[in-house]
Parts: structure tokens; C-alpha cells; sequence
């Protein structure tokens, strides 16, 4: 099985830490981190990831992670990159849909069975025989 790489946008230190500890304690996973579209776009430049989860409001500046999401969808070059919105607000989740995402999870829904089944879908291996 071969390590899958998340990038993480948009979420303060304590919520990055309970975010990549909830993944690499169920997955495989390298996670990187950025704070803001520049550096979101920056580590999509230079590593290929699997999936992008953004935080619904940014950390840094309290942005609306709703744009990352839609210059990402919008670009040729990363529109085919699952995209999860990190909110607990079941419209911002629809609204993140409907802007090309896959539906996301909120921070109290972290070690929730459905959130691990959709991270799953993306992170773990196609190949049954790798095992669960």
C-alpha cells in the first residue's frame, strides 16, 4: 500500500494535530499543511496529493474556505483532487458540493464512522487483498 499524501488547509495548530492524528491512527498518510490559498497552491505545485481538506474559516485571517475550494475546482490542474470542507454547518457542506467537493465532515464528526467511511473512499487502497 502506498502512502497517501493530505493536504490540510486553514486549520489552527490544535485542530491540525487532532485532524492528523485521527488520519494517520486510521490511514496511511503523510499530511502537509498551509495556512492560506498562496501556500495551498504552492504544495499543490509541488507534490501531488490525494485529497484536500479545507477549513471552512481560515485560521490565518478568518477567509472563507469556500474560495480555496472553488480556484482549486476551477484550475486544470487540480480540479481532479478530491476536496473535503471541514465544517459542522450541513449548508456549507451542500454549498461545497455544489462547488465540486465531495461531502466533507465537521470537527465534531472527527472519529465518526461516516467520517472515516468517506475518508476511506479516498484514502484507502482500491486492491481488497491490501486488507482493512
Amino acid at each position: 500500500m502506498s502512502r497517501k499524501i493530505v493536504l490540510d488547509v486553514g486549520n489552527c495548530g490544535p485542530d491540525h494535530s487532532a485532524i492528523s492524528s485521527m488520519l494517520r491512527k486510521h490511514f496511511d498518510v503523510e499530511l502537509l499543511r498551509a495556512d492560506q490559498l498562496a501556500d495551498a497552491l504552492a504544495a499543490l505545485e509541488r507534490q501531488s496529493v490525494d485529497l484536500i481538506l479545507i477549513n471552512r474559516k481560515l485560521d490565518i485571517d478568518y477567509s472563507d474556505g469556500m474560495d480555496i475550494l472553488r480556484v482549486i475546482k476551477q484550475s486544470e490542474a487540480f480540479r481532479d483532487i478530491p476536496v473535503m470542507l471541514i465544517t459542522n454547518y450541513a449548508e456549507h457542506q451542500q454549498q461545497a458540493i455544489a462547488n465540486g467537493a465531495v461531502l466533507g465532515f465537521g470537527k465534531l464528526e472527527l472519529n465518526a464512522p461516516e467520517t472515516l467511511h468517506r475518508l476511506r473512499a479516498i484514502l484507502q487502497p482500491s486492491d481488497a487483498s491490501a486488507g482493512a
